[in-house]
């Protein structure tokens, strides 16, 4: 067991290495990196919103529901949305929405192109299969990724506020009495931490297991299946790793 898991970290090491190297033509290198923040960020916005709107929704339900004391003042409910949003519900949930969306992508994409050896084709004609096919998708995500999560911040306090006024739950200024007050700037910091960190996962993780599968279409599945789980557990462990080290 021990022994696979560091295989799999020195074939993960040595294609991040080898991605390194200097592109042959910038032009068609930062081609492939704008269709890649295409695919990573723009088309995954729909589904960040839909999800973080509702996130923010939902969180302020239950935690009016839950503080029901009038001892509790109700400011401090979009105080906790806020936190909450910012802390773990944007970085964490979104990036294992986004390890499902964009990482079974990447894998599948890379896979399809070992299988039909069109890498070996490009590889045959000298040009670095993973600066080419592996460092945009990196790239893009490290960039695409946090920008997502801070559009899932703001959309999913948003959400909160609109819960709060059609539940009559807190009043507008309630809301951002609580939205203001306690607000600590360490806090986004380390949601841009977590964001970077579980980009870099989503992209490489995928990446590695689509660029070196073998066998056929089923081989292709199986490797999409196994990048997304892996990405996730390292999300997760990612995640609680940051919190004891940052908080």
């Amino acid at each position: 067991m021990l022994k696979t898991v560091l295989e799999h970290i020195g074939k993960i090491v040595l294609m991040l290495k080898g991605s390194l190297a200097k592109p042959e033509n910038a032009k068609v290198y930062w081609k492939e990196f704008l269709e890649q923040c295409n695919d990573i960020g723009i088309r995954s916005l729909p589904i960040v919103l839909i999800i973080s709107l509702f996130l923010g929704m939902v969180l302020t339900v239950q935690t009016a529901y839950q503080l029901v004391s009038p001892l509790v003042p109700k400011p401090v409910i979009a105080g906790i949305v806020r936190d909450s949003s910012i802390l773990e519900l944007s970085p964490t949930v979104i990036c294992i929405v986004l390890a499902g969306v964009v990482g079974s992508k990447i894998a599948s994409e890379l896979g399809n192109m070992r299988v039909s050896e069109q890498i070996d084709a490009l590889e045959i004609m000298g040009i670095n299969t993973k600066t080419y096919l592996v460092l945009p998708k990196i790239v893009a995500a490290l960039i695409m990724v946090p920008c997502l999560i801070i559009i899932s911040i703001a959309v999913s306090i948003w959400g909160g506020y609109i819960a709060g006024m059609f539940s009559s739950i807190l009043s507008k200024q309630q809301f951002q009495q609580g939205l203001t007050q306690g607000f600590l700037p360490y806090n986004l910091f380390f949601a841009m931490a977590k964001s970077f960190t579980f980009a870099f996962i989503i992209s490489t993780i995928p990446a590695y297991y689509g660029y070196y599968v073998k066998g056929g279409a089923l081989e292709i599945g199986r490797a999409s299946t196994t990048a997304v789980v892996v990405s996730c557990i390292l999300i997760l462990l990612a995640d609680y790793l940051l919190t004891v080290l940052l908080l």
